[in-house]
């Protein structure tokens, strides 16, 4: 892409998502209490909005204290759960899904992001190597992307046949059904962005050497499909919207907003209270007369580059 071809409000509004980048990079990488000095102290980047700023990191570690509780409380009443995340390509359903599990516990928590199937699984029952992933009792799984794929990519693209998406459509409910009358906690979520949205995105990861790995071929392709996918979804929506487990749509332009509106959301779903704990205290260090700490071997430090 020529440099010479972008106006200056769209160079000053990659600058700006860039900033944004940084603040996410804070908010994954710094401790809880450094970011609340940051937010008391009024600390804001280039191009950010200070009181936006505040009230999303406020937000955003409350509810993840209460995503904590209710990881808790799936581990104690042994529930299970699945939140499926779909939506088109950079919508930031990673983004979102980074900030559910942030602070949970991976042996309760997990993701699942399966690659594109193998030559034995494309001829498996389509739903078989999901399968394997549903959670047991005192799990919660968060498939990034899902079954549906069907539904999207694969028939946008050509990856299955007429038949088999008819078929697909007419097992879904039933399928989502026997999961949730198994006692699987159902919750969908498709995150939903404009096409000037998309764009702007898309051309954000061609400019940002970190991000370029996340533009794919077959995300430049989505962009020539936008309206057969805008048709798939809608479909996708009609069609396998069920009582037993609707479709819950997340306004994602914003994608501070997004999160924490989709974490708040997903909160209400399930029930939950404080789980009782026994006070744990800090065992004394057992100390033994005859122990000797002996010297590391120097050549098996990291150089301390920094």
């Amino acid at each position: 892409m020529n440099d010479d071809n972008r106006n200056p409000a769209e160079v000053e509004r990659i600058k700006q998502a860039i900033a944004d980048d940084f603040d996410e990079e804070l908010e994954m990488q710094m401790e809880d209490d450094r970011l609340d000095e940051m937010v008391a102290d009024g600390m804001e980047g280039p191009g950010t909005d200070t009181l936006d700023r505040k009230v999303y990191f406020r937000e955003l570690f409350r509810l993840q204290h209460e995503l904590v509780k209710l990881q808790d409380w799936v581990a104690y009443k042994k529930l299970k759960m699945v939140v499926l995340f779909e939506g088109r390509d950079s919508a930031g359903k990673g983004g979102a899904i980074k900030r559910v599990t942030q602070r949970l516990n991976p042996r309760v928590a997990r993701v699942v992001a399966l690659p594109a199937p193998t030559e034995r699984e494309r001829h498996q029952w389509y739903f078989q190597r999901y399968v394997p992933h549903l959670p047991t009792a005192g799990e919660m799984v968060m498939f990034d992307r899902s079954w549906y794929n069907r539904a999207g990519v694969e028939r946008v693209m050509g990856f299955c046949t007429k038949d088999e998406l008819e078929e697909f459509f007419r097992t879904v409910p039933e399928f989502e059904r026997m999961l949730v009358r198994s006692g699987i906690i159902l919750v969908k979520y498709w995150f939903s962005i404009t096409d000037e949205e998309q764009e702007f995105r898309f051309k954000m990861r061609l400019h940002d050497p970190l991000k370029q790995w996340k533009l794919s071929p077959m995300d430049l392709e989505s962009r020539v499909h936008w309206e057969d996918y805008t048709r798939a979804k809608e479909e996708m929506f009609d069609r396998t919207h069920t009582e037993e487990a609707p479709w819950w749509v997340v306004q994602a332009v914003d994608k501070k907003r997004a999160r924490l509106n989709m974490i708040a959301h997903l909160l209400s779903q399930v029930e939950y209270g404080d789980v009782p704990k026994q006070d744990v205290e800090l065992p004394p260090r057992v100390r033994h007369p005859d122990y000797v700490r002996h010297a590391v071997s120097p050549e098996l430090y990291v150089p301390e580059v920094y």
